[in-house]
């Protein structure tokens, strides 16, 4: 699963990086840098390159999303008895120590180490009345 997952996330890079010229290459109002590439826009015309330009940006940025929603899946069927939060750690061991009896606001501070009670003071002895 390891394997698939770094290879998901390879293809997602690229397709990223792919997708980041594509989009700086297309004409915007006025140019852009398709502008520059007038040979190609005189072999297959200019609205053809505009097409291929757009339905490729629509293409990756569909196989982005495609492969990012397959490796949440994969990932999440990896890890289903990991507790994978801290804060979902502490609110198992929070709602045992309820079940226990036991529990105390900590507010993220060190416990202090409480000091031992004195045993507590004897009567004195009771001492006869006087007359």
């Amino acid at each position: 699963m390891n394997g698939l997952l770094v290879t998901f996330t390879i293809l997602i890079v690229i397709s990223a990086i792919l997708l980041t010229l594509i989009v700086l290459v297309q004409n915007s109002k006025g140019g852009g840098l398709a502008a520059g590439f007038q040979s190609s826009n005189q072999i297959m015309g200019v609205r053809k390159t505009t097409d291929f330009l757009e339905k490729a940006t629509w293409g990756l940025a569909a196989f982005m999303v495609l492969l990012s929603i397959v490796v949440v899946g994969i990932q999440s069927n990896s890890r289903e008895n990991v507790n994978d939060s801290m804060i979902k750690e502490q609110a198992v061991d929070f709602n045992n120590q309820m079940q226990k009896g036991t529990a105390a606001p900590n507010f993220g501070e060190t416990p202090a180490q409480q000091p031992q009670q004195a045993a507590p003071a004897q009567k004195p002895a009771a001492q006869p009345e006087k007359k």
